[in-house]
């Protein structure tokens, strides 16, 4: 932890208000509690006067916050919240609880990096801009300069989640939201951390796929505006019908979509619900989503989804009947979002515990967990490794 005054007046200034503003407390409510006026509180969020250290923890209590957390070097002090709330005229619960948890999870996901020295790796092409030119069309050309930039071609994406994380090196969580949330993504960028995904792990697979593709189309066309990605949202701004355009590029490229249809429609004769679902499984998305595209590709009439609907639709059952046992499709992300801390969070705070970095405390603030289970996940891995392992340390 930083000593009060290795930290400029202007930087624990701003510390202080970013942690007002998530405790979602006005400065009037904030300086009754250290008896000062709201003008010498403000004096203090903006560094002109410099706060004691009795008034700090009083303001750090009162903000539910520990003194350490607001002194450590290697803490990240951002807030998303604000910039999220400009986004709407009334913010609703459901984008509430979602920015307040994508808000824990990079902050700390990248305090846990710092403490640990993992530098991570930043692959971004530039930001193309969305301003000129027919929405759709531009969002078709850029998909398609995305992926050839990735050297993905346009063949159907086994692993899109890896590309986001691994080829172009975004934050990507996905973790469950509650039961009855309208939200499907957020996305954002700052300098300090980076770009950041969040997708509702409530979604089945299918949707989180179409969901990161969108917010895929965010980060290459409007990277420095924040996002919210609504079930059955519109799509109605330019930004917005870029984004919704380049996600149903980027999975299912024109070129090699039509070709996939014609391959199997050749066999078939007509648009039956075993190509769709043949079709949909190959590029790892809905059949709603596969039929619409279609659509819009002008590859089968307008309304054809909705005659599927009104016909009985394209079920579970049909799915299955079609693709047997591997309709059940592996999906890791769902099972680690149903952990209290994921996997690789897990992995990082038992590092910074176990070199003596953090202490079981700071790690539980950290994640917003108890320390019970902060001493869950620490055991857990060190009754792991202290197994028989001679396998495992082969020399780098």
């Amino acid at each position: 932890m930083a000593d009060l005054n290795e930290l400029s007046a202007q930087e624990i200034g701003r510390r202080l208000r970013l942690a007002r503003e998530n405790a979602g407390i006005r400065q009037d409510e904030a300086a009754q509690v250290i008896g000062m006026s709201r003008p010498t509180l403000v004096s203090i969020e903006k560094g002109v006067r410099r706060v004691r250290i009795q008034e700090m923890q009083s303001l750090a209590r009162h903000y539910g916050v520990s003194v350490n957390a607001l002194l450590r070097r290697e803490a990240v002090h951002t807030d998303l919240v604000p910039r999220f709330r400009k986004l709407r005229e009334t913010e609703d619960k459901d984008t509430a609880e979602a920015v307040q948890i994508f808000n824990r999870l990079i902050k700390a996901d990248v305090e846990l990096e710092n403490v640990l020295g993992i530098e991570r790796r930043r692959n971004y092409p530039p930001e193309r801009g969305v301003n000129t030119g027919n929405v759709v069309a531009l969002a078709e050309r850029h998909a398609q300069e995305l992926r050839d930039w990735l050297g993905l071609g346009s063949g159907p994406i086994a692993d899109i989640f890896s590309v986001i994380e691994l080829g172009l090196g975004i934050r990507l969580y996905q973790r469950r939201l509650s039961s009855s949330s309208k939200v499907a993504g957020l996305f954002t960028y700052e300098e300090g951390v980076g770009a950041c995904i969040f997708l509702n792990a409530n979604h089945p697979l299918p949707r989180r796929i179409q969901s990161a593709a969108h917010e895929l189309g965010h980060f290459y066309g409007t990277r420095h505006s924040p996002e919210v990605l609504d079930e059955d949202e519109k799509f109605l701004s330019r930004e917005e019908r870029y984004a919704h355009a380049f996600g149903r590029a980027f999975i299912t490229p024109a070129s090699s979509f039509a070709e996939s249809y014609r391959q199997l429609k050749e066999i078939t004769g007509k648009t039956t619900r075993r190509l769709i679902i043949l079709l949909a499984n190959q590029y790892n998305i809905s059949r709603q989503a596969c039929v619409l595209r279609l659509e819009e590709l002008e590859l089968v009439k307008k309304g054809t989804w909705d005659w599927f609907e009104k016909n009985g639709g394209i079920t579970e059952k049909d799915v299955r009947e079609v693709l047997g046992e591997t309709a059940d499709r592996n999906d890791p992300a769902k099972s680690d979002a149903d952990r209290r801390v994921s996997h690789r969070m897990s992995l990082m705070a038992h590092a910074a515990w176990k070199r003596e970095l953090m202490s079981e405390g700071q790690l539980a603030e950290l994640l917003t967990i108890g320390r019970v289970e902060v001493r869950t996940i620490i055991d857990q891995i060190e009754l792991e490794e202290s197994g028989p392992d001679d396998l495992l340390k082969l020399p780098d």
